[in-house]
């Protein structure tokens, strides 16, 4: 029998037998790609087991060593529990990473410190990716006298070291703004000047990038329709250009709650950012380089924690990165 007649054709095929390919969407051509980047599936399962740390973490913890002093405490007042005579106990069974120099339990401390240091992070970010988002697209869109005041601008806030311009702000402003209360938790004032002063200072690197961007998709058909249309520059700009430039405002996102964990670090170990009894990662840190070898726990741990959380940030930014990349043909 020839090859001919051993392969049916097309015809001779029943409807069972027809291989339907069914096309992927962007979205599962993205989440394909996100699944098969190896380092960023390892980043995702750190970043999932931090936030279960630091959100359920305080219910494995035994508050009993503080119930002679106090017995009605709830929240964050048990990270700053002390007591004297527990001060600088190594890690033990009743203290899991230890006390500080005023016998406050590290391990609690390192629970409510996340949540802060994760605040300070996502909200610095998300600040950024706004201000970014709206200096480049209004940049863009409108063009002329405007885009070179905004980009000139641009370009004079990158020439000032952005650590330099945070170092300033959380001196002169950080102690004077009062404590203020969110969602039932006492917070510092400095928590939002630490977030304010991380936004504005990090936002220029994307706003070049979405404004190159939206410089080609201003030309596109659909901004041409729409306009034809009567649809004025701000919905033009908030419903057919920033959408489509949705895939580097995520990493972005992503990268800046990296960033804004070690912008919020570097000023509280100067013992400029974060103050009072609000516990972050940073400030945990702020005098611990005393006791770099007689208490390495009082470093060890927090240190561990902005480590991890970064490195997990990252390579969930570079998943991302490739994983919305229209380009991209790699991990399908």
């Amino acid at each position: 029998m020839s090859t001919q007649n051993a392969i049916p054709s097309i015809k001779q095929l029943s409807s069972d037998d027809e291989v339907k390919v069914r096309p992927l969407s962007p979205m599962m051509l993205a989440v394909r790609r996100f699944r098969k980047h190896r380092m960023a599936s390892y980043g995702l399962v750190i970043l999932v087991v931090l936030i279960l740390f630091i959100t359920f973490g305080g219910l494995l913890f035994s508050r009993g060593y503080c119930a002679p002093l106090k017995q009605n405490l709830t929240g964050e007042a048990w990270a700053n529990c002390n007591d004297t005579s527990l001060k600088l106990l190594p890690p033990s069974s009743a203290h899991i990473f230890g006390t500080d120099i005023i016998g406050r339990d590290i391990f609690v401390r390192t629970i409510y410190g996340g949540q802060i240091s994760l605040l300070i992070g996502v909200s610095a970010a998300l600040f950024e990716v706004m201000l970014g988002a709206l200096v480049g697209a209004v940049a863009a869109y409108y063009g002329g006298w405007v885009d070179s005041m905004l980009m000139r601008f641009t370009e004079a806030m990158l020439n000032i070291p952005s650590l330099f311009l945070l170092i300033i702000g959380a001196r002169f402003f950080g102690g004077r703004m009062p404590t203020i209360n969110i969602f039932g938790r006492e917070l510092a004032g400095s928590v939002i000047i630490i977030i304010l002063v991380i936004g504005a200072t990090s936002w220029m690197v994307l706003a070049r990038i979405v404004r190159a961007n939206i410089l080609s998709l201003r030309e596109r058909d659909y901004v041409s329709a729409a306009l034809a249309l009567g649809a004025s520059g701000p919905r033009i700009i908030f419903l057919h250009l920033l959408p489509n430039t949705i895939a580097p405002l995520i990493v972005s996102a992503t990268l800046g709650v990296a960033g804004a964990i070690i912008s919020e670090a570097y000023v509280s170990f100067l013992g400029l950012g974060v103050t009072g009894a609000t516990a972050t990662w940073g400030n945990m840190l702020d005098g611990a380089y005393r006791y770099l070898e007689t208490a390495p726990w009082l470093w060890f741990f927090p240190g561990t924690m902005i480590l991890l959380t970064v490195l997990g940030i990252n390579f969930v930014g570079d998943g991302l990165r490739d994983a919305l990349d229209p380009h991209s043909t790699r991990h399908v």
